[in-house]
Formats: C-alpha cells, sequence, structure tokens
C-alpha cells in the first residue's frame, strides 16, 4: 500500500498545529517533520509535543527529515548523531532521513566514502536498538547523487535497516528517472513527491502526472508498503494543498489501476 503524506519543510512558516491541520483536511495520512524547523535536533519537549499534535489531528508520523550528513570530525559527527537520534526517539518515528555525505560521488576520495559509510552503519546499528530505519535522501550533492553510487553505498554499509528514498533528479527525462526508480527496487522506502520542470520550477503535480502515474504503477507493481510524501508545492503557498494531496491521492489510485 502506499500512503500519501507530507513533508513539513512544505510549509516553513507555518506552526506544527498549522501543518498537521491542513494535511489532515486535505485527506494526507502521515507527516515527515524536518529537523530544521519543527523539530530541531535534540530538543526532544519539542519533538514530542509535535508527536501529540500529529497524533490529534488522526496523522503519523512518517518519519524524522533529518540533515545528518555524517561529515565533520569525529567529535562533531558524534553531537550530531546523538541529538537527531533523541529527537526521532521522541517523535517516536519509525524511520530517520539522512544524506550521505556533504559532497557528490566524484568528489569524494575513497576514504571519505569509506568514511561515510561505516558512520551510517554505526548510526543504522544504533538507530536499529530503537526498532528506526534509516532512508538515504536520494540528492545530487552526495554520495546518492546517481542510481549506481547509490546501490553501491548500500551495498558498502550492508544494514538491513538502511533503504533510499527516492525522487526524479532534477532536470532528468521521466524514462531515465523511472529507471532509476526500477532499478533502486525494492530498497526503497520512501518516495518524495513534487512536480519540477526544468530545473527548480515548481508545478503543479498535475502537469508531470505521467511521470508519477508511472511511478507509482512501478511501486504497487513491486508491492511493498511505503510512503509518498508532498514534498514541494507551487510558490510553497499553503492553499494549494487541498488541490496538491487530491492529484497525489488519484495519481496513486490511477497507478494502482493500471497495474496488471
Amino acid at each position: 500500500m502506499i500512503r500519501p503524506g507530507l513533508c513539513s519543510i512544505t510549509f516553513r512558516g507555518l506552526s506544527p498545529h498549522e501543518v498537521a491541520d491542513r494535511a489532515a483536511h486535505a485527506g494526507l495520512a502521515c507527516i515527515e517533520w524536518g529537523g530544521d524547523v519543527h523539530v530541531p535536533p535534540g530538543d526532544t519537549e519539542s519533538a514530542e509535543r509535535v508527536r501529540l499534535v500529529t497524533e490529534q489531528a488522526g496523522l503519523s508520523v512518517a518519519s524524522y527529515g533529518s540533515y545528518l550528513r555524517f561529515d565533520g570530525d569525529e567529535a562533531a559527527h558524534l553531537e550530531s548523531a546523538d541529538a537527531v537520534l533523541a529527537s526521532a526517539r521522541a517523535l517516536r518515528a519509525p524511520r530517520i532521513r539522512v544524506w550521505a555525505g556533504g559532497a557528490g560521488s566524484r568528489q569524494t576520495s575513497t576514504s571519505q566514502r569509506a568514511l561515510t559509510a561505516r558512520r551510517i552503519r554505526e548510526f543504522a546499528m544504533r538507530a536499529g536498538e530503537h526498532g528506526i530505519d534509516l532512508g538515504l535522501e536520494f540528492h545530487g550533492g552526495t554520495l546518492t547523487d546517481e542510481i549506481g553510487s547509490t546501490m553501491r553505498l548500500l551495498d558498502e554499509v550492508a544494514a538491513e535497516n538502511v533503504r533510499t528514498y527516492w525522487q526524479p533528479h532534477q532536470d532528468m527525462p521521466d524514462d531515465d528517472a523511472l529507471q532509476t526508480l526500477r532499478t533502486a527496487l525494492p530498497r526503497t522506502s520512501t518516495i518524495h513527491v513534487f512536480s519540477w520542470w526544468p530545473g527548480a520550477t515548481r508545478l503543479p503535480l498535475a502537469e508531470r502526472a505521467d511521470l508519477w502515474r508511472a511511478a507509482f504503477s512501478i511501486l504497487e507493481d513491486e508491492g511493498s508498503d511505503r510512503d509518498a510524501l508532498l514534498e514541494f508545492v507551487p510558490d510553497d503557498d499553503p492553499a494549494v494543498l487541498d488541490r496538491e494531496a487530491a492529484t497525489l491521492r488519484e495519481l496513486i489510485e490511477e497507478g494502482r489501476a493500471s497495474t496488471p
């Protein structure tokens, strides 16, 4: 089953109450709470409040959207990792989104790549002790900037509770983007949903309906449970959320209907 949800970073200017209320009104089921504004790492009281706000709105916490990159010296990394894990636990998030370093795969040395993989593995072991999975942000400027590096990194980390997110890379043609999704299955846990074209031009989701209908068909055919989270909307405008959420649900249903 594909569960429709929202990334709270879509509306950084809204309070957690407003984000949850709008997500519920739009018929969404869950929220990935971002660590930059709504649930700062290490602020466990805020995390607990946001968890209650989510539950009171009839929604689930999908994940904790951290900005942990596994870079820097060891002491700074461990301090950041501790703070992220504390907030994720207080939020009762089943998954933490993390970033695979701070540079692209071609700009990262062999030794730095090995260090990043080791730190991800070690953090995954700690998170796993609390029943929490990790999801790698599938993004440029990191070791997941292309699908081959992403799959190799998952092998290097070699942890059962580490999978990858998926989203279409910027300016990538539909067929190429869908091929990255096929390659990542079934090692994909979460989908970030948005409609950018060209570059970072934010369009209504319906403007790239063919891409998303095909993506959801691929996901439904594989059959695993996943979250599909709206990440960006045109002009960051909360007023369009109902429309965008309705389109998301429709595309999920159309993808399911087209599955053999």
